[in-house]
């Protein structure tokens, strides 16, 4: 017995210490502290005088056929979950990535974070005035953890028990060790259970679920329209955490079949608000009547983001596509300065890393050292060129031939085993023809008009590539089953990059229907690097991981990457009016426009 005195008591021990420092609080940070104090008045970025009133429409393309955000089965109606459900916690986007309390009144975890207990507040309610519960909220966690959009599922398979620990409160103890997992659990979207007594869950639906967020739905046109009514008996409105936001009365999408036609209804002043996402269109069709006579002014809003990647995205489960030298030759016979220079002016910064603008971006050419060499070294052998010696994407030589890089591109495919045939036509060993499609949704104009430049420049190496548009429903059906050789990808990152990593690029995620991986890529690199991402307990053992996964991403040549916007750009009406403070995110989703705006006569 006594030779196991010194493991127990170091067992003790630890666990003495975890419950010393595990009690409840009004927040959680990934690292370190919150920044706000457990009395603070609202949030910095909010105007907590802001007055409650008026309407804001917005635009959308495509259609919708659900109102249930929570499946992958049919298009859902733009804004559901961020005006009509809550979470547990709610994010602070004047901070990289901290969590307040929501639904929930106090957090709790210990050092190691290897459980997380949310209390919840005595007075949250849903929309029907009825309580929300442990019961719903633990239905809730399994629910989407199991059924519906796979987003989801990996949360859920950390989870080693999910219990109630009193009437009000609700733990989750972890069998994985995931840092981030305590705040992914607190932004969960809780569902009121009997909403779906007796249905299915995955079904597309226009019954209207029950939330308890500030707005609820009040008119649905399918596929046209959805409007939003504040609800005057939001339980939460008084909160700290909600003070100053969620002001207009009604918010409604209007769905448009192309940018064309919103564009044409900013300038009518049907459309209360709309984000330009191409600074050449900014600098030189914003001459309208609405904004010389000041009806409509324009504004640029600074953001700390990462650039994320937007590009053209190689799916590597199709044959053409699965040696890095031909994705490398597809960079390559991209002439980024002349399309840029054609689509936005050229003054649009190239994307040169899926983090470039932030400290977690590998620096391109440059070698991996320290910390982010430790992480790569391990996989050293099965590495491709560039990840530990460093990759820049490949420049073009500034003319509108580029022929420097044709060259170039045709040394890759040949090394590969793609030869131009006396037809002209790039074919393999076999005679197969190297042909695909690029897939876009309709809509997607100025992608189109990129596309059609790169379509010449591939056939002039004998790649004969189409493209082909496709309505917003069947473009989500085909890239959820990754039926498609290239399309087009925008893949946001946040200052805290965590467990979204899996969805875009972990191997679990390349088979499973309805991810993010839409590259295919499997890689154990990756998979370790987002592990040890998880596991960091500090800002620099996060970037470094970033960054070593940044060299794997960027050196793996998946993407044919664009440009990146520095700046959120908006025209509205000028009764509409914001907080003089930017938050560190910007214009980020709905956290921004419209959660912080207010009318104004």
């Amino acid at each position: 017995m006594l030779r196991h005195l010194p493991t127990r008591l170091a067992l003790l021990l630890t666990l003495c210490a975890s419950t010393a420092l595990a009690e409840p609080r009004h927040g959680i940070a990934m690292y370190g502290d919150p920044a706000l104090p457990p009395d603070f008045v609202s949030l910095p970025q909010a105007n907590p005088d802001a007055p409650k009133g008026g309407s804001i429409t917005l635009s959308m393309t495509g259609s919708f056929d659900t109102l249930n955000p929570f499946i992958t089965n049919g298009t859902a109606a733009e804004g559901i979950a961020p005006y009509t459900f809550e979470t547990l916690m709610a994010r602070n986007h004047d901070e990289p990535f901290t969590l307040y309390g929501l639904l929930a009144e106090s957090i709790e975890t210990d050092d190691s974070r290897s459980f997380v207990e949310f209390t919840l507040r005595e007075g949250a309610r849903f929309s029907d005035g009825s309580p929300v519960t442990v019961e719903d909220v633990l239905w809730s966690y399994e629910t989407l953890g199991t059924l519906g959009h796979p987003r989801y599922h990996t949360a859920w398979k950390k989870i080693e028990k999910a219990e109630a620990t009193g009437p009000r409160s609700i733990r989750f103890t972890f069998n994985t060790e995931d840092r981030e997992l305590p705040l992914i659990l607190g932004l969960r979207p809780i569902l009121k259970k009997a909403d779906f007594e007796g249905k299915d869950f995955e079904a597309t639906t226009l019954d209207r679920l029950t939330g308890s967020g500030p707005y609820v739905i009040d008119r649905v046109d399918p596929g046209v329209q959805i409007t939003y009514r504040r609800n005057p008996d939001w339980w939460g409105k008084d909160l700290p955490v909600n003070r100053g936001q969620w002001n207009f009365d009604t918010i409604r999408y209007d769905y448009y079949s192309n940018p064309v036609a919103i564009f044409e209804s900013v300038k009518t002043g049907a459309i209360s608000a709309y984000r330009e996402d191409n600074i050449a269109r900014w600098a030189n069709r914003y001459d309208f009547p609405a904004i010389t006579s000041g009806e409509m002014v324009k504004l640029e809003v600074p953001h700390d983001r990462p650039s994320g990647i937007i590009g053209l995205v190689m799916n590597t489960r199709k044959p053409q596509f699965q040696d890095w030298r031909v994705r490398e030759a597809m960079i390559e016979l991209f002439n980024f300065d002349f399309i840029n220079q054609t689509v936005t002016g050229g003054v649009s910064p190239r994307i040169t890393s899926y983090f470039s603008n932030s400290p977690f971006a590998m620096r391109p050419g440059q070698p991996a050292e320290g910390a982010v060499l430790a992480l790569l070294e391990p996989f050293k052998a099965d590495l491709l060129p560039g990840t530990l010696e460093g990759y820049a994407l490949p420049q073009p030589d500034g003319t509108a031939q580029n022929r420097a890089g044709l060259r170039r591109a045709l040394r890759l495919l040949e090394e590969a085993g793609w030869t131009v045939g006396d037809d002209g036509i790039l074919k393999n060993a076999e005679g197969t023809p190297f042909t695909f499609d690029i897939l876009l949704t309709i809509g997607q104009d100025e992608v189109a008009s990129v596309a059609a430049i790169y379509v010449e420049s591939l056939r002039d190496v004998g790649i004969v590539a189409k493209v082909t548009m496709l309505d917003s429903a069947q473009m989500k059906a085909r890239t959820d089953s990754f039926d498609f050789d290239m399309t087009y990808m925008i893949r946001t990152m946040s200052l805290s990059p965590g467990n979204e990593q899996n969805l875009y690029w972990s191997s679990a995620a390349a088979e499973a229907e309805g991810s993010r991986n839409w590259m295919g890529v499997k890689s154990p690199a990756i998979d370790a690097v987002i592990e040890a991402m998880l596991a960091a307990r500090s800002q620099e053992e996060a970037a470094s991981a970033a960054q070593a996964l940044d060299r794997l991403l960027t050196a793996g040549r998946y993407v044919v990457p664009f440009w990146f916007a520095d700046r959120n750009l908006i025209v509205h009406k000028a009764n509409l009016k914001h907080p003089d403070h930017v938050q560190l995110y910007g214009d980020w989703g709905t956290s921004y426009l419209p959660a912080l705006w207010w009318y104004e006569e």
